[in-house]
């Protein structure tokens, strides 16, 4: 991947983008900043090596003062997430690498969550399937659909070693499409307390590939405008990431 590209990570996926670089809340602006950057580059949003957008836009996007901006910055760099680079094609660019936690980690990870693990669980498939009924009950706009299928295609085509980040591209694409923030928002929180769990799980290419028919499945049922059938796709989907997860602990 090109360390040139300019946050061509969050260019891509803008739907996931704005789910993301959404103005703070009211508070500690420093701190919502720097949730908001590491959801960014956990989520893949700028994936490592992009650049995040011109600092300009960029405080902007969030709602706080550029001073705010380049504090959250800093704080992220002396952390090891991003590097500054100055010159002509400068800028922030992602240097985070995803720990790789052994199995027993994750496994003692996983037991320490307990009822914590169950209510992600539960969370999530509320939220995914309820995105989904609810994009196939109102119907896509042809800009919708276009945007829809081309996350699918990107899923699709991804390589294993970038197919989470565009899983989730995917799945936060169909939530921001509903035209809810707040659901929107909910799901990436709870996509980067998943992606953390999966990350540390090796990707096989027949989990993948069944991944892929399930995607197909969510999308045509929501093309067709049948909520019902997103419904039992996206239930599906869901439940077999519950059980691997599960299986995991065993």
């Amino acid at each position: 991947m090109s360390e040139g590209r300019a946050g061509s990570g969050a260019e891509s996926d803008e739907p996931v983008a704005d789910a993301v670089f959404r103005p703070v809340r009211a508070g500690n602006a420093f701190e919502e900043t720097v949730e908001r950057l590491l959801a960014a580059i956990k989520l893949g949003v700028v994936a490592r090596g992009e650049r995040f957008p011109a600092e300009r836009d960029l405080a902007v996007r969030l709602g706080v003062s550029r001073i705010t901006l380049r504090e959250a910055i800093r704080a992220l760099q002396e952390s090891g997430y991003v590097e500054s680079r100055r010159g002509r094609f400068g800028g922030t660019f992602v240097t985070y690498i995803p720990p790789r936690p052994s199995r027993d980690e994750v496994r003692r990870q996983l037991r320490a969550m307990g009822g914590e693990l169950e209510d992600l669980f539960t969370f999530r498939q509320v939220l995914e399937v309820g995105a989904a009924v609810r994009l196939a009950a109102a119907g896509l706009t042809p800009g919708q659909e276009q945007t829809l299928l081309a996350r699918l295609a990107e899923a699709d085509d991804a390589t294993i070693d970038d197919y989470r980040r565009r899983d989730t591209a995917f799945h936060l694409t169909i939530a921001e499409l509903t035209g809810s923030a707040s659901l929107t928002a909910a799901l990436a929180e709870t996509r980067m307390k998943l992606n953390e769990l999966l990350d540390a799980m090796p990707m096989l290419a027949k989990n993948l590939e069944h991944s892929r028919v399930q995607h197909i499945a969510i999308v045509d049922a929501i093309r067709d405008r049948d909520p019902e059938a997103a419904r039992t796709a996206v239930t599906e989907h869901v439940d077999g990431t519950t059980a691997l997860l599960r299986a995991f602990l065993g």
